[in-house]
């Protein structure tokens, strides 16, 4: 009976040194990462690190952090940020974002508040850290930008993970609901105000290949970069606006693409009179655009639909035969 209850002690004590060793080393791993950013030109300030969640888990919480990239000129403050693991399970984590906090670009700044954003992840075992698999999920979003202009979005998910049998690739599945634009980007879209307040969903599925892993050194160093774009599916509707996409793109060292996107939309004059409000396309080929897609809608019967492919080539991008500019470069900052 004694030799038990020995190893139990013996036990427990081993398990405490190791969750002592763990919890001190995560502290020490967190606070060694902003040291190293404010070492490379960052922003990287914070008031406290602690772990906490003795026996079974590693419940960091960094209080009022900020952080800003010179390079990109992307900035992130809140007033804490937790990240939890079992203590048998460290690869996989829960982050969890506060209620409120702030993220600036080089074109806009925006404060969010939400019920709930939290997010689960799995890396590999390995120093890098490198994503195997993550979910990104948030309830009750609301984005306050330049000016006031107020964007809420009622749910969404965001998710993505390794591709079998290929490092370099990872599928990517999107779906928002209920999305309410701010008043003037809505009045710019719509000025006639026939499309109701809020855009019922939109659906992103993309299997997409990098030119480098995505690891911790994608947020320290430099973006992986797309070199392919498997668009499985893209799908929005608005009110009675509905736009379904699907295709394939490869991407050169300077993001330009070389493919075609399956595109089809319903009501797609309205579309146009969207795209034609927000300067997506050049008003000066704007009628011959509108001329030609009837052509084609014709063809298949019914005027109020459009199928026609998204071509990319040379560096131009074309609607079926008809050529609307130059093609987008799509590149990570």
């Amino acid at each position: 009976m004694r030799w038990i209850i020995g190893a139990c002690l013996a036990a427990a004590v081993l398990w405490a040194g190791y969750w002592f060793v763990g919890s001190t080393a995560a502290e020490r791993g967190a606070k060694a990462w902003f040291a190293d950013r404010s070492a490379q030109g960052w922003v990287a300030d914070y008031d406290s690190i602690e772990t906490r969640g003795f026996p079974s888990r590693f419940d960091t919480t960094i209080n009022a952090l900020e952080l800003a990239d010179p390079r990109t000129g992307w900035a992130w403050s809140a007033p804490f940020f937790q990240v939890f693991a079992l203590s048998y399970k460290p690869n996989h984590i829960i982050a969890v974002w506060p209620n409120e906090q702030t993220i600036a670009t080089p074109l806009a700044r925006a404060n969010i508040t939400a019920e709930d954003m939290r997010a689960s992840a799995v890396f590999l075992p390995d120093t890098a850290l490198t994503l195997d698999s993550a979910t990104f999920t948030f309830e009750g979003l609301e984005a306050t930008g330049n000016g006031g202009a107020v964007t809420q979005i009622t749910n969404g998910t965001v998710s993505v993970r390794r591709a079998a049998n290929a490092e370099l690739t990872r599928d990517f599945y999107a779906q928002l609901k209920d999305v309410t634009l701010p008043d003037a980007l809505r009045a710019q879209l719509d000025p006639a105000d026939v499309l109701p307040q809020i855009i019922e969903g939109l659906t992103i599925d993309v299997t997409a290949s990098f030119d480098a892993e995505w690891n911790r050194f994608a947020i320290e160093q430099a973006r992986p970069q797309p070199t392919s774009i498997d668009l499985n599916l893209l799908a929005a509707s608005w009110g009675g606006l509905d736009l379904r996409a699907a295709g394939d793109v490869t991407l050169d060292g300077n993001g330009v693409p070389t493919g075609e996107i399956q595109l089809k939309a319903t009501n797609w004059r309205e579309m146009l009179k969207v795209a034609e409000n927000s300067d997506m396309v050049p008003q000066g080929v704007l009628p011959f655009i509108e001329r030609g897609l009837e052509m084609l809608a014709g063809l298949s019967g019914n005027t109020a639909t459009l199928d026609v492919p998204v071509t990319f080539r040379n560096g131009n991008m074309a609607i079926g035969p008809f050529p609307i500019g130059p093609a987008p470069r799509i590149r990570l900052r």
